[in-house]
């Protein structure tokens, strides 16, 4: 399978690190993106200072906004917020190609259907050939250079490692997986557990109550997981408790950093405004306690999350809530 060329579908933080990092991997790369503003960034002043500024990009790093020509390369990489999945993915379906490997690089859950993103995409590209990437990973630290090791999984053994060896180079690594389900979840719910743990940061309650809080999240993550097919070893690898400490335990986390100000007395819609970028745990959260609800899989943690961002809640309420449940055995 030759992979020589890489389109990046979304030219977000995340799009543009992974644009950054296939080009150093040795891939020709082109990136689509919305707002004409950071298609004229990248393609004259080779940055995208909305999104990601800071980085120099490669000259060769081409923007665009053709869906057709972004749709011409070897491997296509989305990576435009989990919401707007369905979407992108209808309109660049009449230009994938039969058996066209396509990746899928954002992280949630459809608020809507419930869907994981590789069912919404199965349903909007059934030519393609679908394979998810997930892990521990900033968007900013993979755009520097500072190594990295994330889960690239697909359904079969020989397309995991052709799309491996095509990605990755001396700082980056991707580990391939069959568990397409297990790397999916991981990168979706900590989203959801991130907000929390930026709300005990934001209220101080300390390192013991952070690292109970990044446990029991995971208990909840594998619950979960588990329920819905996935295998508990991903779950416990990198694209499940390695994203859930990354996105736990740094401000630099979208969501851990909303969850700060959020204790500090500011509401969602205040923190969400001044962002350019999607904060996906807020979207995420009322997807996941709905399907754990139909699947009586309990999920306490989370759902004071929802409470909270839904404005059901106060932070103060929602803390207390969880405090006062009865106590019970660990396992």
């Amino acid at each position: 399978m030759a992979l020589q060329s890489v389109g990046i579908v979304g030219a977000g933080a995340w799009g543009t690190a992974l644009a950054v990092t296939a080009r150093r991997a040795g891939r020709d790369v082109s990136i689509w993106a919305y707002e004409l503003e950071t298609i004229t960034d990248i393609n004259e002043a080779h940055r995208n200072g909305i999104y990601l500024p800071g980085i120099t990009l490669d000259r060769s790093i081409r923007a665009t906004a053709s869906f057709k020509e972004v749709a011409a390369r070897d491997l296509l990489l989305l990576a435009t917020p989990a919401q707007l999945i369905r979407a992108v993915t209808s309109e660049l379906a009449p230009y994938i190609k039969d058996g066209q490997p396509v990746v899928i690089c954002a992280k949630g859950i459809e608020q809507e259907t419930g869907k994981l993103l590789s069912q919404v995409v199965t349903e909007t590209l059934p030519k393609a050939d679908i394979a998810v990437l997930s892990g521990p990973s900033f968007a900013a630290e993979i755009a520097r250079g500072l190594p990295a090791a994330v889960t690239l999984a697909t359904a079969r053994e020989t397309q995991g490692s052709a799309l491996s060896y095509a990605l990755s180079h001396s700082p980056f690594r991707c580990y391939w997986s069959d568990d397409v389900v297990g790397a999916e979840i991981g990168g979706a719910v900590k989203n959801v557990y991130a907000i929390a743990a930026g709300i005990v940061a934001g209220k101080k309650f300390g390192e013991s109550a952070h690292a109970a809080l990044v446990t029991r999240g995971f208990a909840e993550m594998a619950r979960f997981g588990t329920a819905l097919g996935a295998r508990f070893e991903t779950l416990a690898g990198l694209s499940g408790l390695g994203d859930l400490v990354l996105t736990c335990g740094s401000p630099q986390s979208r969501n851990m950093s909303l969850g700060i100000e959020l204790a500090e007395g500011r509401s969602v819609e205040e923190v969400l405004k001044k962002r350019p970028t999607v904060t996906e745990g807020v979207y995420t959260a009322s997807a996941l306690i709905e399907m754990a609800a139909a699947r009586n899989i309990d999920m306490p943690i989370a759902q004071a999350v929802d409470a909270v961002v839904s404005g059901r809640a106060t932070v103060d309420q929602a803390i207390e809530a969880l405090l006062a449940r009865p106590l019970r055995a660990e396992v």
